[in-house]
């Protein structure tokens, strides 16, 4: 069936069709230029320079649905689209899976065995990639959701795969299990800490004491220029999700990357002083 075009778009050459589930993935990496409007998102504005096109085509790459279309055949730029690097050895696969709700997965390069946190689909060009940057040592998932194609990417790379117990029916390959307590030790710089709430194993993983990978239990909003949890989407307690970011403000990071959700980057303490004042809107709440 021949895609419809969204006249939420604004006219010209790209446009996102009707299929779009909302997950927010496309504005991400085109931000401004694709923005939400009646639950979809949509093109804002046209690309106009080389910036802009290149975002257009990571929106392309990123969407879950296909849905980022141009009316004619556009040339690919001559430029690196997906993994985006956000900072210094950690990049943005893109390739976000339906299955995940377009959730984005991360590449970490380690010199002791490199990381993925939660899984794009599964992509030829994503696996060359991964190949020509050393593999992945360990699959790292931080919920029962995000999980996508981990699996493959798994037997690909012969990785160890990482899930707490309680998610472990979505991921039952897994080859190592995350409990309440203390972690294992994953990796050198890497720590594993439990924050049920959003489901009963949610999972967050903090790198070097400098960049929490959040999976869905905690994110930015442009909107509230703040941080935010999702109690519309909080599958197993708020209660003890409250507490679980409670617990989350005696540890220090300043880049915080979720699976669904803006990513934020600010002061350690800007961000522990936001993290503080959000477990007590939601001790209200």
């Amino acid at each position: 069936m021949k895609p419809i075009r969204n006249t939420d778009s604004v006219p010209g050459e790209w446009y996102i069709d009707t299929a779009c589930i909302n997950c927010g993935a496309s504005r991400h990496v085109a931000p401004g230029m694709i923005v939400e409007r009646n639950d979809k998102s949509v093109f804002a504005r046209q690309p106009d320079t080389p910036d802009e096109q290149l975002a257009a085509w990571r929106a392309v790459l990123v969407c879950p649905t296909a849905s980022v279309r141009s009316e004619t055949k556009q040339p690919r730029p001559n430029a690196a689209i997906f993994p985006q690097e956000i900072t210094s050895g950690v990049w943005r696969c893109g390739f976000n899976a339906r299955s995940s709700f377009g959730a984005h997965a991360y590449f970490l390069a380690r010199p002791d065995g490199n990381l993925l946190i939660d899984s794009p689909r599964y992509a030829a060009e994503l696996v060359k990639w991964f190949d020509d940057n050393g593999g992945i040592a360990h699959i790292l998932l931080s919920h029962r959701d995000d999980v996508a194609d981990a699996d493959k990417y798994a037997r690909r790379f012969g990785a160890r795969v990482w899930i707490h117990r309680e998610d472990l029916s979505a991921a039952p390959y897994a080859t190592d299990l995350l409990d309440d307590g203390s972690a294992p030790s994953i990796a050198a710089g890497v720590r594993a800490v439990s924050v049920p709430g959003h489901t009963r194993g949610s999972v967050v993983y903090l790198l070097d004491d400098r960049v929490l990978f959040s999976g869905d239990s905690l994110a930015w909003s442009p909107r509230a220029r703040d941080l935010v949890a999702f109690r519309d989407a909080c599958w197993y307690s708020w209660t003890e999700l409250t507490e679980s970011l409670s617990k989350l403000t005696a540890y220090r990071f300043e880049w915080l990357l979720p699976g669904h959700g803006w990513l934020a980057h600010l002061p350690a303490e800007e961000m522990s002083a936001r993290l503080l004042a959000l477990v007590e809107r939601m001790r209200k709440d």
